[in-house]
């Protein structure tokens, strides 16, 4: 659990207001079940965290946005392609399968 504690986590959707707002939200039900406690989580649109994401240390999107992140992880960050942005068990799960979480 403590892998994620003070780490910056980024969720992105197209236009940074709906479901990169909600997936946010998920990730924080996720980060409250688990008692963790990030350093920073926050949302914005693809366009923006394609660059920022190279200060995040987790950065979420949508499958269908994945390709656009491609290489970011060369810079560090941990890429999470979710099919339900909106699904804290998907995130949960996907957390898990990275390594992030116990």
């Amino acid at each position: 659990m403590a892998k994620l504690d003070g780490k910056k986590i980024l969720a992105c959707c197209a236009n940074g207001a709906g479901s990169s707002l909600m997936m946010e939200n998920a990730i924080k039900k996720v980060m409250t079940r688990n008692g963790i406690k990030p350093a920073e989580l926050r949302h914005c649109p693809v366009s923006e965290g394609k660059t920022a994401s190279r200060n995040y240390d987790v950065v979420f999107c949508a499958r269908t946005f994945a390709k656009t992140f491609e290489g970011c992880e060369k810079n560090g960050p941990v890429l999470i392609p979710l099919k339900n942005v909106m699904s804290d068990k998907e995130i949960e799960a996907a957390l898990k399968e990275a390594g992030l979480l116990d």
